[in-house]
């Protein structure tokens, strides 16, 4: 039987635990900081925090679901070369086979599930 997680937001907007640079940055020093929580599947869920720098994504594995709780970056689509700037109170999708680029100029934290 699964259980209820809660996560209060004292520990959503508190500190996370350290996780090294981004692999596969190439601008910036994007260090990266995370609480990951264990759903009972197979999907990856908690909380990430990544500093300012930046990174290509290439042909995306899964689906991420991500809500941004605070912080401020820059996302390129590959396919359309359309920037979008993304900031707290915003949700974004990256499906399967995405290519683009991460430019995070604030650090950003977000609340993450990927499948």
């Amino acid at each position: 039987m699964s259980s209820l997680i809660h996560v209060p937001s004292s520990r959503v907007t508190g500190e996370l635990t350290p996780a090294g640079q981004r692999p596969g940055a190439d601008s910036g020093d994007p260090q990266l900081s995370t609480l990951p929580l264990d759903g009972g599947t197979d999907a990856q869920i908690g909380i990430w925090e990544c500093r300012p720098g930046g990174w290509p994504v290439i042909d995306r594995p899964d689906t991420e679901s991500c809500y941004i709780i605070s912080g401020r970056a820059t996302l390129t689509d590959e396919a359309t070369g359309t920037k979008v700037e993304i900031t707290a109170g915003d949700f974004v999708v990256l499906p399967p086979g995405w290519s683009g680029r991460w430019d995070v100029t604030e650090t950003v934290r977000k609340a993450y599930a990927i499948f």
